[in-house]
């Protein structure tokens, strides 16, 4: 049961690491691009502060996607995870990567058909989009336990990495759904922490800590 944290966010990343929670990183274009820095320079931030799985996106043709992911996996070596679409290309690529022992992360997931291709190519993990889908009327909690179910009756090593999860009851019935890794903003993270009756109680249990100290003081 691994937490991966959804960003770019470098500082972001790192003041939350320090917890010993995380366990890895996603990134995309899209998060790269959001950040306003080179994906190399991004890559090589999450490496100093100890982040051991970051998915790094490749995307073009074949011959492209194959170049830049030998490329990273050359410069990032274990820490990297090359992150490849759902396509007849991405999982071309996926193979080639798989028969290297380069780690791989097949992302844009919305059937249990893609996954079950993507564990044929020898996908490390595979990406349902659980909010995406959920934006379509079609359950994406449903989507994660058809494809860990699939896996298991077949024995298939391919872990689940549920993404796009936006709150954090889709966290929690991710993994009771069977997901071995979800990834999610920070912000749903932070919120992992908290609820009403913890707070609730702790403001009784520091109101009952201070009049106790009080009253020693006084005996």
């Amino acid at each position: 049961m691994k937490i991966f944290l959804d960003t770019a966010e470098v500082d972001a990343v790192a003041q939350r690491f320090a917890s010993g929670l995380i366990d890895g990183v996603t990134t995309n274009p899209s998060l790269i691009r959001k950040s306003g820095k080179d994906p190399i320079d991004v890559y090589k931030e999450f490496r100093e502060i100890g982040i051991l799985d970051i998915s790094m996106e490749v995307v073009g043709s074949v011959g492209e996607m194959y170049e830049q992911a030998v490329k990273l996996h050359s410069e990032f070596r274990d820490v990297a995870t090359i992150k490849l679409p759902c396509t007849v290309d991405g999982l071309q690529v996926c193979d080639a990567l798989s028969n290297q022992g380069i780690r791989t992360n097949v992302t844009l997931i919305f059937s249990a058909a893609q996954a079950i291709l993507a564990a044929k190519a020898g996908a490390t993990y595979v990406s349902p989009f659980i909010g995406r889908y959920d934006d379509n009327s079609i359950s994406g909690l449903e989507l994660v336990r058809s494809i860990t179910s699939i896996y298991q009756v077949q024995g298939v090593e391919t872990q689940v990495l549920a993404a796009s999860l936006r709150d954090v009851y889709k966290v929690s019935r991710a993994f009771f759904n069977g997901a071995h890794i979800v990834t999610m903003p920070t912000k749903v993270f932070d919120k992992m922490y908290t609820h009403v009756l913890t707070d609730a109680g702790l403001e009784i249990f520091q109101k009952d800590y201070d009049e106790t100290m009080l009253l020693l003081e006084k005996a």
